[in-house]
């Protein structure tokens, strides 16, 4: 969804999306059951706990740095390739709810994304990039995360 402004090749390098410590394992994905049971494939013992319409990582273990790392992610990248959840295919755009209205943020810890004008992110969500995450809120209203601060704001839904 984000090849137009982010290249895979910067996405594979990096992989701080797919690792987390305590403070951000709120921001692990929400799988649907097709997804969820495609990991349970590849890695039996990941450990799932279920949300209205989905289901999370059941995240018990930290490793020695403090850090939880997706069960999807592989030497080679994620294993789920392009049938990743939507939370992946739009991070580090980030949906939210602020005062009971929802909005489309964006995670400061992607450089290479943050590091561009706003502008231009909000840009790419007007070309429709916007319609298509609200869309997808109204069918999976579990992916609405609560506002976090410190998470800039993009874009709210029309009202």
């Amino acid at each position: 969804m984000l090849k137009k402004i982010l290249s895979g090749e910067s996405c594979a390098n990096c992989r701080l999306c797919c690792v987390f410590d305590r403070y951000d394992v709120w921001e692990t994905p929400v799988f649907t059951e097709d997804i969820k049971n495609k990991i349970l494939e590849k890695a039996p013992d990941t450990q799932f706990l279920p949300v209205e319409g989905g289901y999370i990582f059941k995240v018990s273990e930290f490793d020695d740095e403090g850090l939880f790392s997706c069960p999807a992610l592989t030497e080679n990248g994620c294993m789920l390739g392009d049938e990743k959840p939507f939370d992946c295919r739009i991070w580090p755009y980030r949906i939210m709810n602020i005062g009971g209205r929802r909005a489309i943020t964006i995670a400061s810890i992607c450089d290479e994304l943050y590091n561009r004008p706003l502008s231009q992110l909000v840009d790419f969500l007007k070309e429709g990039l916007g319609e298509k995450i609200f869309a997808y809120a109204d069918a999976h209203p579990e992916i609405v995360k609560p506002y976090y601060e410190g998470y800039p704001v993009l874009m709210f839904e029309k009202q």
